[in-house]
């Protein structure tokens, strides 16, 4: 586990998803472990799923820093794509909400079976529960490794907070972010919400951040 200067998110659009800038907590654990003792899987196929920002792009990435792989995001799948997963003991893809072909996302599993190769599926919502029109892929879905990032714990939302601030030089009392932990959403979106709205307060007071910020955007 890494200390609470480090973490899994950036919510800058620039992001490094190094090893050791992500941040262990229960909330992600599984999901860590997983992709840290690959190729050790009980299954091929493996789901992230969580909220928005929860770090499953992050996870990916340290996956393929450690492993050759082909990532892509669902809405680039077509049928020349397709051609690149064969080339690949590794694919992942990105932001999962079914807009693909339904019958092409299956070749894609079939491929993964028949080829002994190894897929990671980013989603929201874990795809056994997505309401797939072919019954094929809805119950191949059924058949993967499923691991939820949960809401962040305490530690999780002191590290981001922290470290989301530190990245935008922005100076504060850790005593605050105590404060911000006890009223905010327990929520990666909420946060990353939160966070924006600080640098953008902060920038146009040109103003050190003080509890009657923190009250006022809260």
């Amino acid at each position: 586990m890494k200390n609470l200067s480090q973490l899994l998110l950036n919510f800058k659009n620039n992001q490094n998803f190094n090893y050791d800038d992500f941040y262990v907590s229960k909330s992600n654990y599984y999901a860590f472990q997983l992709i840290d003792k690959w190729p050790k899987w009980e299954k091929n196929i493996l789901n992230i799923h969580g909220e928005k920002f929860s770090g499953k792009t992050h996870l990916s990435n340290i996956f393929l820093n450690k492993n050759k792989g082909f990532k892509i995001n669902e809405k680039e799948i077509n049928q020349e794509t397709y051609k690149k997963f064969k080339l690949y003991e590794n694919i992942i893809i990105d932001d999962f909400d079914n807009k693909c072909d339904e019958k092409l996302m299956y070749s894609i599993f079939n491929l993964v079976d028949q080829s002994n190769k190894y897929l990671i599926i980013n989603s929201i919502h874990p795809i056994n529960e997505i309401n797939f029109n072919l019954k094929d892929l809805k119950s191949r879905s059924k058949n993967c490794l499923f691991a939820k990032i949960d809401n962040p714990d305490d530690e999780l939302m002191f590290a981001i907070i922290l470290k989301s601030f530190s990245d935008r030089q922005i100076l504060i009392d850790k005593k605050l972010i105590d404060f911000i932990i006890k009223r905010i959403d327990r929520s990666y979106g909420k946060i990353a919400d939160f966070i924006y709205k600080v640098d953008e307060l902060s920038l146009k007071k040109k103003k050190a951040i003080d509890l009657k910020i923190i009250k006022q955007i809260l």
